[in-house]
C-alpha cells in the first residue's frame, strides 16, 4: 500500500493521482463509504487513511496503511511490500511531518516521527505477533521505518 492520491476537485478528500494503483484507490473508497471499515485482503486489520504532503509537488497524498495503537499514538510501518526501499509516504513525511490522519469516521491532523531506535524492535514485534504476514516484509537490505502519529 505505496500509491497516493491528491485532493479531490471538491477539495474534501484527495482522489488517486495518475498511476496510483488501483488497490489503493479501492481501499480508500470503501473506508471512507464503510466509515472506516475495509474488506478483502485487510479485513479485519486496523486500517487508517494517512494523508502527507509531497515533498516535490507539495500537493496532498493519501495512503491506506495497517497500524498498531501504542497508547495516545498510533505506529505505521514503511514496509513497502518486502520492498528495498522505503514507500514514498515516508519519505514524504520525513520533508512535512505534519499529516492528516484517518481513522473510523475521526479524521485529524497529526505530528508525523519516525520511532526511536530504542523502540522499533519492540513494536516490530507487536506488530508481527498481531499480523504474522508482517514478519516476511523485513529483508536484510533496509530496517522497516516505524512512523508514530501524535495527535495535533
Amino acid at each position: 500500500m505505496t500509491n497516493e492520491t491528491k485532493p479531490g476537485r471538491s477539495g474534501r478528500h484527495p482522489e488517486p493521482v495518475d498511476g496510483a494503483g488501483e488497490f489503493n484507490r479501492n481501499v480508500i473508497a470503501e473506508f471512507r463509504t464503510g466509515q472506516g471499515v475495509v474488506g478483502g485482503a485487510l479485513a479485519g486489520a486496523p486500517v487508517l487513511l494517512l494523508t502527507v504532503v509531497g515533498a516535490r509537488s507539495g500537493e496532498p497524498r493519501t495512503t491506506p496503511l495497517v497500524y498498531l495503537a501504542d497508547g495516545e499514538r498510533l505506529v505505521v510501518f514503511g514496509s513497502n511490500g518486502g520492498s528495498p526501499t522505503d514507500p514514498l509516504w515516508y519519505r514524504n513525511l520525513l520533508a512535512h511531518p505534519e499529516v492528516t490522519v484517518e481513522v473510523g469516521t475521526d479524521r485529524y491532523p497529526a505530528l508525523a516521527a519516525p520511532v526511536d531506535p530504542a523502540g522499533h524492535d519492540a513494536l516490530w514485534a507487536r506488530q508481527i505477533a498481531a499480523q504474522p504476514q508482517f514478519a516476511g516484509y523485513r529483508t536484510a537490505a533496509r530496517t522497516v521505518p516505524l512512523v508514530a502519529l501524535t495527535r495535533a
